[in-house]
């Protein structure tokens, strides 16, 4: 069975989502966000079960820390090792799709709709959507909005506060509003960060039990 408008959106061509068919109508992952919203927050089995059911696809690893928010939901489609913190918002009347790896800030905004620039197609009801890619190990920091039809490449990062109008390509760190690349990510900040990492290791390893421990 084909369902005109559903399709017509999904494809992000012009449609009426007044006309969406009521089997494709978003208020069924609405109504699973609000279900995941009103969970104890210490019942993590339940909250990423329910979650896995609510996306189109997850990895094995995956916590979106309540409350959240969709449109559809089950048009987003996440890879493994994904966590995003409170309150961050989904609209995928077209495509999202996420890679591995990644982080979201609180508040992050993934937003696929759009509307006509002209008033009259606008206000007689008529939209679309563009989908959002983000590529494997990307980190977006709180209140970051990601607008329709932009690609995050792998491996970068986005200041938070930021608004991504545009595409923002792999291996660098972005930022402000509109954001711009900052600066690529170098070999520098590996070796700086691998150095890091050493000594936290080298810290908990050596740390010994004491009395002012107890």
């Amino acid at each position: 069975m084909m369902y005109p408008e559903y399709e017509r959106m999904i494809s992000e061509k012009l449609y009426l989502a007044g006309d969406i068919e009521a089997e494709k109508k978003s208020t069924t992952g609405k109504a699973l966000a609000q279900k995941i919203n009103q969970l104890d927050i210490n019942d993590s089995e339940a909250i990423v079960a329910l979650e896995k059911q609510l996306f189109g696809k997850t990895g094995d690893k995956i916590f979106v820390n309540p409350p959240l928010h969709v449109d559809y939901g089950f048009n987003t489609y996440i890879g493994e090792n994904f966590y995003a913190n409170m309150e961050c918002v989904f609209l995928d009347v077209a495509k999202i799709v996420i890679g591995d790896n990644v982080m979201l800030g609180p508040r992050v905004h993934l937003l696929t709709p759009g509307h006509p620039i002209d008033a009259g197609v606008r206000t007689r009801g008529l939209e679309f959507g563009k989908a959002i890619h983000i590529g494997d190990n990307v980190w977006i920091g709180g209140n970051v909005t990601v607008n329709p039809g932009v690609t995050i490449g792998s491996n970068s990062i986005i200041g938070s506060g930021s608004v991504v109008t545009k595409d923002v390509p792999e291996n660098v760190i972005a930022a402000g509003n509109p954001a711009r690349v900052i600066r690529h990510i170098t070999e520098e900040d590996t070796r700086y960060w691998q150095k890091e990492e050493q000594q936290y290791h080298l810290e908990k390893n050596n740390h010994q039990p004491s009395l002012a421990d107890d």
